[in-house]
């Protein structure tokens, strides 16, 4: 069973659709093993997002993804990384079908609803960035 890293992003949480994403996935089949309300900080959003850090869009990522509390949760499941990435829908929320989360509820590329690790390795680096062994239960 693969594991995957879940942030409802600021604007899920704002627009109060936490509850609605959370059942798309809980009717996907897959599990919450860990899950917790957390305010984004600038050291940790460096690490996150140290892949486009240097950039000059960054600062915007950061102030974004610190303006609210978010829902920080791990999914498992049979192949989640891949199956959670086709129920959220491309990045670009105006690019994503109906019937996406993005599709259904995002607006554009940063205000998506919700990120979603996109490898084995990558979930694995995320969920020990953002959950103690101690947090996770399953």
């Amino acid at each position: 069973m693969e594991k995957s890293l879940i942030i409802l992003k600021p604007d899920c949480m704002e627009s109060r659709q936490a509850g609605t994403v959370i059942r798309r996935f809980e009717e996907a089949g897959f599990d919450i093993i860990a899950c917790k309300m957390i305010s984004l900080v600038p050291a940790i959003l460096r690490e996150h997002y140290a892949h486009v850090a240097d950039k000059p869009f960054y600062p915007e990522i950061e102030s974004f993804m610190s303006s609210r509390p978010v829902i920080v949760m791990i999914l498992k499941g049979d192949k989640v990384i891949d199956r959670v990435r086709e129920i959220l829908g491309p990045t670009d929320s105006q690019e994503a079908a109906p019937g996406t989360i993005r599709g259904d509820l995002g607006t554009d590329k940063m205000k998506n609803i919700a990120h979603a690790s996109d490898g084995p390795e990558t979930a694995s680096a995320e969920i020990r960035r953002f959950f103690s062994s101690e947090e996770i239960f399953g």
